[in-house]
C-alpha cells in the first residue's frame, strides 16, 4: 500500500508551507503538489486554500487531517504487529526531554533495550519540558520525558522515573539582596528580589504560588525557556532562580551557584516518561514502554 499521499498531505498541513514539507518529505515541490491535487481530487473537496503567499486548512482539510494521522498510525500497529510475529521489530521511535534528562535518564532507559531491538531507531528531539507533554498529545512525538503535571490528561499513560525537589538557588556571593532569613520569608525580604524563572511548566507554577502565598508578586529578572539556562543566569549574580535539584545536580556550573534553604520548601517534581495512551497499541511503542520500571 502507498502511504505516501497520507505522508505529503500531513507534512504540508503541519507546515502549511510547500518547500518545507517536500524537503521534509524528500520530493520535489512539484511532486508534493501533484500528490495533493490527486488527494483532492480523488475526495471531490479542497484540502488547502492556497496562493503564491499562503497556504491554509479548509474544514474538510482539518477533518481529513484527524483522518489521515490516525490511518497512518493504525497502518503503523499493523505492520509491526505482523512484524513481531518474526520476533524483530523494526520502524522509528521519537522521544522529546530537556537537554538535562537527555543525559540523566536515557542511557539507562535505552541501553539495553537497543540490544534487544536493533531495528528500531531512535529519533531524540531537546527542548523547554513545559512542551513536552503538549507536544506528545499533539501527535509530534511518540514519547517524552517531563514532570508529571498536576492532573494528567486522561489521554495519557505516565510511568514515574524519578522524584526531585524543587529548590531555590542564588550566586555564590552574596549581593545585598539575598534574603538574610531564607528560612523565615517575610513580604518584605522578596518584595525587591530579582527572579529568574521559566516561561512556563511546573516549576513556574509551584514558583507563582509560592509568592502568592507569601503575599509578594515577584520582580522577575528575567523567563527563560529550560532550567539549564537559569543555573547560568543565576551563577553570573543576575538573580534567585528556582529549578529541580536534578537539574542542579547535573549542570556544569553547579559550583558557582547555592541553594537557600528556603522555608517552606517546594514541592518535589515527579519526573517521567508519557506517552498517548491510544499509541500503547504499537507493538514498537509498547516495547520501549514495557522496558521502564515505575518506580
Amino acid at each position: 500500500m502507498d502511504m505516501r499521499p497520507l505522508n505529503h498531505f500531513l507534512a504540508l498541513a503541519d507546515t502549511l508551507h510547500f518547500g518545507r514539507a517536500s524537503e521534509a518529505c524528500h520530493v520535489s515541490t512539484s511532486t508534493l503538489s501533484r500528490s495533493i491535487r490527486q488527494l483532492e481530487e480523488s475526495l471531490g473537496v479542497t484540502l488547502f486554500e492556497r496562493d503564491n503567499r499562503h497556504v491554509a486548512l479548509t474544514r474538510q482539510g482539518e477533518t481529513f487531517q484527524h483522518y489521515a494521522r490516525e490511518t497512518l498510525e493504525r497502518w503503523e500497529e499493523l505492520r509491526l504487529s505482523l512484524m513481531s510475529e518474526a520476533r524483530r521489530l523494526t520502524g522509528e521511535i521519537s522521544v522529546y526531554c530537556s537537554v538535562t534528562a537527555s543525559y540523566s535518564f536515557l542511557y539507562e532507559l535505552l541501553s539495553e533495550f537497543r540490544s534487544r531491538h536493533p531495528g528500531i531507531e531512535l529519533k531524540l528531539h531537546t527542548g523547554d519540558p513545559a512542551e513536552a507533554m503538549s507536544r506528545v498529545l499533539a501527535g509530534d512525538e511518540d514519547m517524552a520525558i517531563t514532570p508529571r503535571p498536576r492532573q494528567t490528561p486522561e489521554a495519557l499513560a505516565f510511568k514515574s522515573l524519578t522524584r526531585a525537589p524543587l529548590v531555590f538557588i542564588a550566586p555564590r556571593e552574596t549581593p545585598d539582596w539575598i534574603p538574610p532569613r531564607p528560612e523565615s520569608p517575610s513580604a518584605e525580604q522578596w518584595r525587591e528580589v530579582p527572579m529568574i524563572l521559566s516561561e512556563a511548566g511546573l516549576s513556574r507554577s509551584h514558583a507563582d504560588t509560592w509568592f502568592r502565598a507569601l503575599g509578594v508578586t515577584p520582580r522577575i529578572y528575567a523567563q527563560v525557556a529550560g532550567h539549564e539556562a537559569i543555573v547560568s543566569m543565576v551563577g553570573l549574580g543576575f538573580g534567585i532562580g528556582v529549578v529541580p535539584r536534578i537539574v542542579l545536580d547535573n549542570s556544569p556550573l553547579r559550583e558557582r551557584v547555592r541553594i537557600l534553604p528556603v522555608k517552606p520548601e517546594l514541592p518535589h517534581y515527579d519526573v517521567g516518561l508519557c506517552v498517548l495512551e491510544r499509541r500503547l497499541r504499537s507493538p514498537l511503542i509498547r516495547a520501549l514502554w514495557d522496558e521502564v520500571v515505575e518506580r
